[in-house]
């Protein structure tokens, strides 16, 4: 019991580092935001392991992308777009149940639909995170426009795709490589 548990903090750390390297390979937008991998480490780890694996996973990985880089205005909107909007990506563990069901049912194609399901939820959570700190933080970025719509179609303009991609990556791996959804 104890080796897996510290199995499972080893692993949360691993992929909150290889979280950070990944949202450095990015396409960045002129004001902020980026697609990239960053929520696949998020994800795995809420899969493999459950949601508090997911959700520390990416609280590090908004911690650690404060501690090399971070655009910071005010403290509510670092914690809003980093350790929140991060955080939130790990709510794709509650899909973990029908996952593992379907993988033990041999339901390959039902089991990447649980896990897109998962990354949607996760994705979503991240995307309101960043809504709202666009919204509070940001709005003289809106001109005349209504600063809520402004920072939803920011906003979705890059995590649309940013969920799309790590849809896509996850179902990939989850589906040639299904021993990765249980621990050890």
């Amino acid at each position: 019991m104890k080796n897996k548990r510290l199995l499972m903090f080893v692993e949360i750390a691993v992929f909150a580092a290889i979280g950070l390297v990944l949202d450095k390979i990015a396409f960045s937008m002129p004001q902020g935001g980026s697609v990239s991998f960053v929520m696949l480490p998020i994800v795995m780890m809420a899969i493999r392991w459950g949601l508090q694996a997911g959700l520390t996973t990416g609280l590090l990985i908004g911690v650690l992308q404060m501690m090399f880089g971070a655009y910071i205005l005010h403290w509510a909107q670092a914690l809003l777009d980093y350790g929140v909007a991060f955080t939130l990506v790990g709510l794709a563990a509650v899909m973990r149940g029908p996952i593992l069901k379907a993988l033990a049912n041999k339901r390959k194609g039902e089991m990447v639909a649980w896990i897109i399901v998962g990354i949607v939820i996760g994705g979503f959570g991240r995307f309101v995170a960043h809504a709202l700190a666009g919204a509070i933080f940001f709005a003289e970025y809106a001109g005349d426009q209504n600063p809520w719509i402004y920072t939803i179609l920011y906003n979705g303009s890059y995590m649309l795709p940013a969920i799309a991609l790590t849809a896509v990556v996850a179902s990939l791996l989850f589906s040639s490589a299904p021993r990765l959804v249980k621990t050890a």
